[in-house]
């Protein structure tokens, strides 16, 4: 579905005014008309506009001004002056108060719709370059999907074919066996390859923030919303918006997400006007979908919706093959010209890494950073003896033994404190690793690190 363009119509002359409004209804704009400047403006701080037609004579507000006042509520607003007492005076003002194009009355309709068509596609134009910047702001450096193994071939055919589709996409995996690279794989595959693929994880950004961040607000609509802002779902219009962390949505959001799925449709917060964009929603989660809506913290029927086509990414302790074309691929990326001793290959191997491929990557950076020669050995390697055994109380050692002493038993707030501190002390403080060590998510762990004051060197 394509996106409908707005546009404001603003001439006290009724008659011309509804003559030009109808004819562009039925090319396709969603027409908005005001007949004073005071109107128009009202308009431009409660909605944004695409296109805008301003008459240079109006009964309250001079048209330089309203185009002036347009332009600073809404920059990226292209608009159009209309006047029946043109010269080249007033034209030049226009342009350099940001005007696109300058028409004199009489209007003729189809130099008009001419008009608007080119100064419409410098407006997509310019949105598709936004949501482009926004993608590589967002972006971290991305890397291929590498392995040779049989989960990962079949991961990858069934990725390409999913790519050609345009429907919604559920990635389920744990954290940090690559569900980002396998959005990247199906937006870079699909017809949308030239849009933005835009990234928003669910799970860190606050709920107050979440609505907003995703579906953007009007100015005043809260605290600090001194201007309206597009969301993210209109950064990534004729592109894809991967959600990762999609289980961590609020309810009542993902309410709202259901009806942009089904219809195209969604409102900035504080507006009250649909507005339409064309989108296709990629999701993630590290967490069993169909269980979390057994327990109904999240929507069965949000669930089927995004669950079209389904592709689970495999941890790294099922295709522990690929760990040495893994291993190589991560020192050409750090420039290193380094090797892994047999030994250090061996132990690798043997290693269930609970953090997934971004675990390997880590302890390969490591590995390159402390090794002392060209031989990366077992020891630069930094492993766990015990991956996923955290440090209990003293007081859980004479379990099965006799009763322990009283004093010895430390208040169930400060026995989760130290156990929540040796998860993340025992990933090296990586968030999403230490909050799959304790079967939480990774909104609740920072709530954990809030409550507690943890800090890396505590």
């Amino acid at each position: 579905m394509s996106r409908t363009p707005t546009m404001l119509v603003v001439d006290d002359e009724e008659s011309l005014r509804a003559l030009i409004a109808n004819r562009l209804r039925r090319k396709g704009y969603e027409v908005t008309e005001a007949a004073t400047g005071q109107d128009a403006l009202g308009a431009i701080i409660q909605q944004e506009f695409d296109l805008a037609l301003f008459d240079l004579r109006l009964p309250d507000i001079d048209g330089m001004e309203c185009l002036r006042r347009a332009k600073e509520a809404q920059p990226n607003l292209e608009v159009l002056m209309l006047t029946g007492h043109g010269t080249i005076e007033t034209a030049i003002e226009a342009m350099k108060l940001g005007a696109y194009d300058y028409l004199t009355k009489p209007a003729n309709l189809a130099e008009l719709e001419v008009v608007l068509g080119k100064a419409l596609e410098k407006r997509l134009l310019a949105n598709q370059n936004r949501g482009l910047r926004e993608a590589i702001r967002r972006q971290q450096e991305q890397v291929a999907i590498v392995g040779g193994s049989a989960a990962i071939d079949r991961l990858l055919r069934l990725t390409e074919r999913v790519a050609a589709a345009d429907s919604p996409v559920l990635i389920e995996g744990e954290s940090g066996t690559g569900k980002e690279l396998v959005a990247r794989a199906v937006h870079d595959g699909s017809a949308r390859a030239d849009g933005p693929l835009i990234t928003v994880n669910c799970g860190v950004l606050p709920n107050n923030l979440l609505e907003s961040e995703l579906f953007g607000h009007a100015r005043g609509a809260f605290t600090g919303a001194v201007q309206a802002k597009a969301g993210l779902v209109e950064m990534a219009d004729r592109g894809t918006l991967f959600l990762d962390e999609v289980g961590e949505l609020p309810l009542d959001l993902q309410a709202k997400l259901l009806r942009f799925l089904e219809t195209g449709e969604y409102r900035r917060v504080g507006e009250t006007r649909l507005r339409r964009v064309d989108t296709r929603i990629v999701a993630a989660t590290n967490r069993r979908l169909a269980d979390a809506v057994a327990l109904n913290q999240f929507r069965e029927d949000l669930y089927y919706r995004l669950n079209v086509v389904r592709l689970e990414v495999p941890p790294l302790r099922d295709r522990a093959s690929d760990i040495p074309m893994l291993v190589e691929h991560f020192l050409s990326r750090l420039r290193s010209d380094k090797q892994f001793a047999p030994e250090a290959m061996e132990a690798l191997l043997a290693y269930p890494f609970p953090g997934n491929v971004r675990e390997l990557f880590n302890i390969v950076q490591r590995a390159v950073i402390l090794s002392p020669d060209q031989w990366v050995t077992p020891e630069d390697l930094g492993l766990p003896a015990a991956p996923g055994h955290l440090a209990v109380a003293p007081a859980a050692a004479n379990a099965g033994g006799a009763p322990p002493d009283p004093d010895a038993i430390l208040p169930l707030g400060e026995m989760e404190r130290r156990h929540i501190l040796a998860a993340l002390q025992a990933t090296g403080w990586h968030r999403a690793q230490a909050a799959g060590l304790l079967g939480i998510s990774v909104r609740n762990l920072y709530r954990k690190i809030d409550q507690f004051g943890l800090l890396p060197d505590a």
